[in-house]
């Protein structure tokens, strides 16, 4: 098979990493890349916005299956496109990647099926929901309605860190300026992925994401500091309640509207007592819990994916073996704030001769023959071992070796489970 994948972060070089593996890869391009994807695959120069010049290219090409990445092509419509062209693709319509795209959408969809999770009110004016806010109890949790890369989040301990929340959204710095308030649940977040097809749902894995920036997670939200897989607090019973009270409940809602989510479903939850609430849905693998995911699966992950998009996921079987994977980001001086790009990372050379480690590229490029950072969050540092101590000394092992004067990371990935 000719593969193409879209996107240029962490979650795509590990995507790239996987499918790798699987004998049917015949030609892998990724579209754009970055540094690291270009040591492992083709890399081409598309606008991965444009879905007709994407799905142009890929016939061109006699690209047989395509795996969008990120959730921006996916809410510009670039999988009704290169379906329109005949192309199998993994991700969904326009329509059901509303799941992302709005908050608001995912909140109707929970309230007409019953699944729980927080109350919310919807504003899209500034005043209103200032108002709304003077009589909310503390904490509240401030979510920019659309898409915020990870970062459109603030939970608010006090009046005045949900107005500036607020004032934020509101003069336009995630895009749209509409808001979501919601009240403020208690318990354990876990990621929860599986792959739908309109009819069946696969769970694919369960992870722990690091959100905050600072260690004890603390400071302000990120679009992922590390992450470990699996996550303990996912029990069996709880992902069979999270199942039948949540995913299932929202997928048979969403096609009973005509709009049947096809593609990887994240399920964000808060467990509490055992009892799993919905965060959120996005509708494509996390970052960087696909890092963890995509070295605990390997090679069958294409298996998996590509079952999914013909349809096929009724058959398809999850191998696990008794693992545990832990990855750990390294950032960029400042990040999520303003940060300097082009600061040189050497020692990568030996990492990669670690055995079950693997440094993953989200941010980075080549310049004057040197490999330089190009991003917030710049490398993925992920490992492998028999239990969740093992992988976590692996990888802070590799993070040692790497020299970047210019880089930051938490040193307590995976402490909840630890």
């Amino acid at each position: 098979m000719n593969i193409l994948i879209l996107g240029s972060g962490g979650r795509e070089h590990a995507l790239a990493w996987a499918v790798l593996q699987n004998p049917k890869c015949d030609r892998l391009v990724v579209a754009p890349g970055n540094a690291g994807i270009a040591e492992i695959a083709e890399c081409a120069a598309l606008d991965i916005l444009d879905g007709a010049a994407v799905a142009d290219w890929a016939c061109e090409e006699s690209i047989d299956f395509v795996i969008v990445g990120p959730e921006a092509p996916l809410v510009a419509g670039v999988a009704d496109a290169l379906r329109q062209a005949g192309l199998t693709v993994l991700g969904p319509s326009v329509a059901a990647a509303r799941l992302e795209a709005s908050k608001a959408f995912t909140k109707e969809i929970c309230a007409a099926v019953g699944a729980p999770t927080a109350a919310y009110a919807r504003f899209d004016d500034f005043d209103a929901a200032r108002a709304y806010l003077a009589d909310h109890p503390l904490p509240v949790v401030v979510k920019a309605d659309g898409l915020a890369a990870g970062k459109g989040v603030t939970v608010a301990e006090t009046r005045e860190a949900a107005e500036a929340a607020l004032a934020d959204i509101f003069d336009g710095a995630h895009g749209t300026p509409e808001v979501v308030i919601e009240a403020f649940l208690t318990g354990e977040e876990a990621s929860f992925f599986c792959l739908v097809d309109g009819a069946d749902v696969l769970p694919i894995g369960t992870a722990q994401d690091h959100k905050r920036v600072g260690e004890g997670d603390t400071g302000p939200n990120t679009g992922g500091m590390g992450a470990y897989s699996p996550a303990p607090v996912m029990n069996p019973e709880v992902e069979r309640r999270a199942l039948d009270e949540i995913v299932r409940p929202t997928m048979a809602e969403m096609a009973r509207r005509g709009t049947p989510m096809q593609g990887v479903l994240f399920v964000g939850l808060m467990i509490a007592e055992g009892r799993p609430s919905l965060v959120e849905y996005n509708v494509r693998f996390g970052d960087p819990e696909c890092q963890c995911l995509m070295m605990r699966l390997g090679g069958q992950a294409l298996d998996l994916m590509l079952a999914c998009a013909e349809g096929r996921l009724g058959e398809a079987r999850v191998r696990w073996a008794d693992d545990h994977a832990l990855c750990v980001v390294m950032a960029a001086q400042g990040y999520p704030g303003p940060y300097a790009k082009g600061g040189a990372i050497g020692g990568l050379d030996a990492v990669a001769a670690d055995d079950g480690t693997t440094v993953f590229h989200a941010g980075t490029a080549m310049q004057d023959g040197r490999l330089v950072a190009a991003g917030g969050r710049v490398l993925g540092v992920t490992a492998r071992g028999e239990n969740l101590r093992t992988a976590r000394d692996r990888a802070y092992g590799a993070v040692d070796r790497i020299d970047w004067a210019d880089g930051f990371y938490r040193r307590d990935i995976g402490w909840r489970a630890l």
